[in-house]
Formats: C-alpha cells, sequence, structure tokens
C-alpha cells in the first residue's frame, strides 16, 4: 500500500536525519529536563525501527529538517490523491511569501504604506505579514480546462469574472490552500506564536480561509494539549508518528497522559499525519 510506505518512508528519514541520541543515551525530540518525557520518548523509538542519525542536529538546523521532510511527505502522499483534489499545486518551504497569493496581495500594499509612514505604523502595528513553514497553493485554471467537459465560461460573457479560479481574470494569482507550521517539539512560547500566526492569517485575508494546520514531533500529551485544545485558529494538530504515540504513552502508564492524549483524538484536535493529505484534499 503506498500510502503506508511513504509514512514508512517519511519515519525512515526523520530517524535518520533527525532523532540522535546524546551521551546518556537520551533521545533528541524529547526534554532532558522532563522525565515523562524521556520515558514516552524512549518507548516511542522502540516502535520506530530505523537507523537513528550519527551525531547531533542543532536546534535550528532541526526545524529546517522537518520543514523539509514533512513537505516531502504531504506533496507525494498528496499526488496519490489527484483523483479527488485535482488541480496544478504549489509545495514551498523556505520564506514564500503570503502576498504571492490571492487571498493576501493587499498585505504588501499596507507594509509598503506603513514603511512610508512610521507614525502610522506605530499606531496600527505592522505584523501583517506570516511566514508559514510550509504553504500549498493552487495556480488558477485555464478556460479551457474549465470547458474540458461542458461550455461552461467564454470571454464575450460577463460571468465569473472576479473569482480567482479562474485565470483568464484579471492579475491571476495562485490561491494559498494551506498554512502548515511545523513544530520538532513545543515550548509554551512556539504555541503562543503559532496560534497569533493563524489568527493573523484568518483576520487579514480576502477571500477563503486556507488550511491552517500544525504538525510535530513532541512526544508530551501535556505540550501537545497547548496547540491542540480549542477551536477557532488551527484546523488541528498532526502527530509525526500519533498510533506510535499512543502505544508509547501506554506502556509508561502515565495515566494522565494517557488521559490527555486520548481526550485530544475524541475530541477531534489531534491526528496522524497520514490524515493531514486526507484533509487537504476536502
Amino acid at each position: 500500500m503506498e500510502m503506508k510506505w511513504l509514512r514508512e518512508e517519511y519515519h525512515r528519514a526523520i530517524c535518520d536525519q533527525l532523532i540522535f541520541r546524546d551521551g546518556s543515551d537520551k533521545p533528541s525530540l524529547a526534554d532532558k529536563s522532563s522525565p515523562t518525557s524521556l520515558a514516552i520518548g524512549q518507548a516511542l523509538l522502540k516502535r520506530l525501527p530505523y537507523p537513528l542519525h550519527q551525531g547531533k542536529v542543532t536546534g535550528q538546523s532541526a526545524g529546517r529538517l522537518f520543514e523539509q521532510i514533512t513537505k516531502e511527505f504531504i506533496e507525494k502522499a498528496f499526488s496519490l490523491l489527484h483523483h479527488l483534489r485535482p488541480g496544478e499545486w504549489i509545495f514551498a518551504v523556505e520564506n514564500h511569501r503570503i502576498t504571492n497569493f490571492y487571498q493576501y496581495e493587499h498585505l504588501a500594499d499596507i507594509q509598503r504604506i506603513l514603511k512610508e509612514n512610521p507614525q502610522l505604523a506605530s499606531a496600527l502595528g505592522g505584523d501583517y505579514l506570516v511566514t508559514p513553514d510550509i504553504i500549498i497553493g493552487r495556480y488558477p485554471v485555464s478556460d479551457a480546462a474549465i470547458n474540458e467537459h461542458r461550455e461552461l465560461v467564454d470571454a464575450e460573457t460577463p460571468l465569473a469574472q472576479l473569482t480567482p479560479l479562474r485565470s483568464a481574470n484579471a492579475n491571476p494569482r495562485p490561491v494559498l490552500h494551506a498554512s502548515i507550521s511545523c513544530k520538532w517539539t513545543i515550548r509554551s512560547d512556539r504555541a503562543q506564536n503559532t496560534r497569533a500566526e493563524a489568527l493573523n492569517l484568518i483576520r487579514n485575508r480576502k477571500g477563503h480561509t486556507p488550511h491552517i494546520a500544525v504538525v510535530t514531533a513532541e512526544p508530551l500529551p501535556t505540550r501537545l494539549a497547548s496547540l491542540a485544545l480549542g477551536t477557532g485558529d488551527l484546523d488541528c494538530v498532526y502527530h509525526f508518528a500519533l498510533p506510535e504515540l499512543v502505544e508509547a504513552v501506554a506502556e509508561t502508564r502515565k495515566d494522565d497522559q494517557l488521559e490527555m492524549l486520548e481526550g485530544m483524538i475524541q475530541g477531534k484536535r489531534l491526528r496522524d499525519i497520514s490524515d493531514l493529505p486526507f484533509d487537504l484534499a476536502i
């Protein structure tokens, strides 16, 4: 089964490039100051039977690698669902500007005006531009593609002249389909920053809201809860190995952590990475 194979390759790449054990044999994805995090991290690694990285990976490098590996998995997995969500898609990392997309192109003008008017900037603030870790966009569609099965639009009839899906309309830009934040691990300050960025995307858009999701490898359920609990900003949090995490937490017999984890899953706030491509096809 190809989706299963892609998930296994995703885990293999993360183990090979990101996860290592330090001199005291502690897994790098766990918080060394938390015995519970260490216990869950150890139990989780037992369920990922792949060679670990030899050497160390700094926190900043780990974040960039996690983004790239996750982007590659999503792109490959989403391509398998093309029959469910056809179109020409963009998958990108590395500071892709949201002003390149239809819903947020106006923010470039706002930033320019604020830069030219420091007093106005101090009064209104300037936190308009968000730089997602991973962006997914869809290119506009030609009239030929729209009319593939029957004639729906033409250049002379004044119909559907404002929709961003039609490339024949003025100034066509791709539509931002999803903004995905990648958090190798979660700390309270990172959780708040992620929520603030999500709300920024919601409030400053013109057009429909993109999917807004988080992917993480955080092993501690109580820290996952800092992002997963609540609604209104994030669609959902996706764990890189959720079934394995559930087994790992159960093995440690930390009942409070297991109860928290099961509550997030049953409450539709936490899902596995394999769910993400399917949710993006909605």
